[in-house]
């Protein structure tokens, strides 16, 4: 099962004891319960899963993949089961990044992570503002600490673990529902029964509680995909 271990609440290696943990860990244990078989966690990113998935290093990606179009041409995704706005990461000292109407002005620069959905939503919303795409091992808050970007654009989990892990960050919500994207579990294409098995799993596990129980766990309640 690929994941990324950098994301919190979802797929994320604790740093300090080396333990994964997040939603997306605890359905991987309970499928593979289902199955039978033992899980094996292969560490990616976003910017590389796809390709990791069509040489099937790995048969399923259980790291809350935005569901879009350019990787539904690609890949297979399951039913959708968290649901996910983006919002903006700023410091909390000020800057030129007050309310969310400051994000694309003159000068200003945001931060996107490599392959995921907000590069391409940025690509497309911003129209004064620099995009600042940042590929591993690079971080988006080591680029904001350091005055290289002025704002990171990340989606609900990401910067709930800003607000527990930075206390000089805030995050500013976004009006109404910018960027909400599905979250699935992705797979190589061609695969019927495999995709059909994954899907009987999420609504088992939907309809049992362990869905919502996983999701209270990793405190993302706020967005399961109903």
């Amino acid at each position: 099962m690929c994941i990324w271990p950098d994301y919190y609440s979802i797929s994320f290696r604790n740093p300090r004891n080396g333990q994964l943990e997040g939603i997306d860990i605890d359905l991987a244990r309970m499928l593979a319960e289902r199955l039978g078989r033992r899980v094996e966690f292969i560490d990616t990113n976003f910017a590389e899963f796809i390709g990791r998935l069509e040489r099937r290093d790995c048969d399923i990606a259980m790291f809350g993949v935005g569901i879009t179009p350019a990787r539904a041409a690609r890949i297979a995704f399951s039913q959708p089961y968290l649901i996910s706005r983006v919002y903006a990461v700023t410091r909390r000292d000020g800057g030129s990044i007050a309310r969310w109407d400051d994000i694309d002005q003159p000068g200003n620069v945001v931060a996107v992570a490599a392959g995921t959905l907000m590069e391409p939503l940025m690509r497309q919303t911003l129209r004064q503002a620099e995009m600042l795409v940042v590929r591993p091992p690079n971080s988006r808050e080591a680029e904001l600490q350091s005055g290289r970007a002025d704002v990171f654009m990340s989606d609900y989990p990401y910067t709930r673990r800003m607000m527990v892990m930075h206390d000089w960050m805030r995050i500013i919500d976004p009006p109404g529902p910018f960027g909400e994207t599905s979250y699935g579990f992705a797979m190589a294409p061609g695969d019927a029964a495999w995709l059909a098995e994954v899907n009987a799993f999420l609504d088992a596990v939907r309809a049992d509680g362990r869905l919502a129980a996983a999701a209270e766990r990793a405190g993302l309640s706020p967005i399961v995909s109903r």
